[in-house]
């Protein structure tokens, strides 16, 4: 046979791949930017206390999550390109978010349909996230209910940094774990002034109590003024 009638069959067959392969691709992006988007949609929820719609809407992602990884299951450059890590990621942040404030297990890597990599990125940005409810709970004067947030940034933060390989590896884990160092003390100080200021108005406050108990023991025990005749004469 020759060789050169046969170029005509391969070429065909790569082109019909590549066919396949363009197809799924263009999907797989609009079901990242739709599995982005429910993933922005719970976390909004969840700094509504609208529990119901978070849920909901975080069943949504895992469904979306799953239909995309199952159509691209036997295209592993599909599954490991940027845009489908990134999507993954988000449900990851959502979850855990979820998870941190509610006070439920956390979901695991294979729960999530995700790799290891996309899973402590995720979780970066989930501790980085904390800070929003941290500053809210400031505002609303609950400073000691905003710690447990700080405190699941810092742990974060400090099983990310033992992480230890090259980006390529991690998928650029370092970059987010810079990040969330950054916010992490830009929040420690933030708590951390709240904290002392709410510790000065109780003092101040036992102060001020302090004070009106023994002003008002002394008026209790204090002689009374002595009339003046010449005054009471004159008032009659």
């Amino acid at each position: 046979m020759d060789p050169i009638n046969t170029l005509p069959a391969i070429v065909e067959t790569i082109r019909a791949e590549l066919t396949n392969m363009s197809t799924l691709r263009d999907a797989t992006l609009a079901r990242s930017r739709t599995l982005i988007r429910s993933c922005a949609l719970s976390i909004r929820a969840i700094h509504r206390h609208d529990w119901p719609e978070a849920e909901s809407l975080l069943a949504q992602a895992r469904q979306e999550a799953a239909e995309m990884v199952e159509a691209i299951a036997g295209h592993p450059m599909l599954y490991h390109t940027g845009y489908t890590q990134d999507a993954l990621k988000e449900v990851v942040e959502a979850h855990l978010v979820f998870a941190v404030v509610r006070g439920t297990p956390l979901p695991t890597p294979d729960a999530l349909l995700v790799t290891g990599p996309t899973y402590l990125r995720g979780m970066s940005e989930a501790a980085t996230e904390m800070r929003r409810f941290v500053l809210d709970l400031i505002r609303r004067g609950q400073v000691a209910e905003a710690e447990p947030f700080l405190d699941f940034m810092d742990e974060v933060y400090s099983h990310l940094v033992t992480v230890d390989y090259p980006d390529a590896v991690t998928d650029g884990l370092r970059r987010h774990t810079d990040v969330l160092r950054s916010v992490l003390e830009r929040t420690r100080g933030d708590l951390t002034l709240a904290i002392r200021q709410d510790q000065m108005r109780a003092a101040l406050l036992g102060l001020e109590l302090n004070l009106d108990r023994q002003l008002g023991t002394q008026l209790a025990t204090a002689d009374p003024l002595p009339l003046d005749a010449e005054a009471v004469d004159d008032v009659l």
